[in-house]
């Protein structure tokens, strides 16, 4: 998901990129038979392209909060652990390289042309909110991953929520945890989501919840 909002976001901000250039250093529109600053309806293209980027962000933005705020309700899952400290670590770079990157959009475009100023107050507001997002869950200790009965659900950058219902298979390859289910869908978490520590008891949980008849545990996962 949080790969696929960046991508996303990137396609968007080409041409959006492409017209601040032309705008900013007034270079001539040859298809159009004018120059950047000409361009007819710039401002309301500059709204447009800075509206399309604030409800992909916003939307990914709304999904981490809701997921930090639901994995936190520790009453409510018969397994609740914080996150292990590599993968908090690694999320924590991505979300640094991310607002670094809308950071450094944000004051770039409004410096090429302050007509841009609805895009680089959104690419402002996304850096931030990457910043405030690590910030308070490193602070507060809101990374975790927890099981409920019907469920597993892993919150840090991205909210990953696995399901038991029609769970088939759960293995392990390299640093990976897949859950395979049936009509070929797979789901996989990093296993270092789940700090060593915890391995045993997390394994343990899910082995209690789901059905043993139904669902086939790897050597991988049985030694986790």
């Amino acid at each position: 998901m949080n790969k696929f909002v960046n991508i996303l976001l990137m396609l968007i901000s080409f041409p959006a990129l492409a017209i601040i250039v032309y705008v900013g250093f007034d270079f001539p529109v040859e298809f159009l038979k004018t120059t950047g600053n000409n361009i007819p309806f710039k401002q309301e293209i500059f709204l447009g392209f800075g509206a399309l980027l604030l409800i992909i962000g916003g939307r990914r933005s709304m999904r981490r909060w809701t997921g930090m705020r639901m994995v936190s309700q520790i009453s409510r899952f018969q397994w609740n652990q914080p996150m292990g400290k590599s993968r908090i670590r690694q999320a924590n770079m991505y979300l640094n390289l991310e607002a670094l990157m809308h950071l450094f959009l944000a004051f770039s475009t409004y410096a090429v042309t302050t007509q841009a100023w609805p895009i680089s107050a959104v690419y402002l507001i996304l850096g931030l909110d990457h910043l405030l997002f690590e910030i308070y869950g490193t602070s507060k200790n809101k990374f975790r991953v927890g099981i409920t009965k019907n469920a597993i659900v892993v919150a840090d950058r991205d909210v990953k929520i696995i399901y038991f219902s029609g769970l088939r298979r759960v293995s392990t390859h390299q640093q990976s945890l897949f859950f395979d289910y049936i009509k070929e869908l797979q789901i996989a978490i990093p296993i270092d989501a789940i700090a060593v520590e915890n391995r045993a008891s997390f394994r343990e949980t899910v082995e209690q919840i789901v059905d043993r008849d139904k669902v086939f545990f790897s050597e991988g996962f049985k030694e986790l």
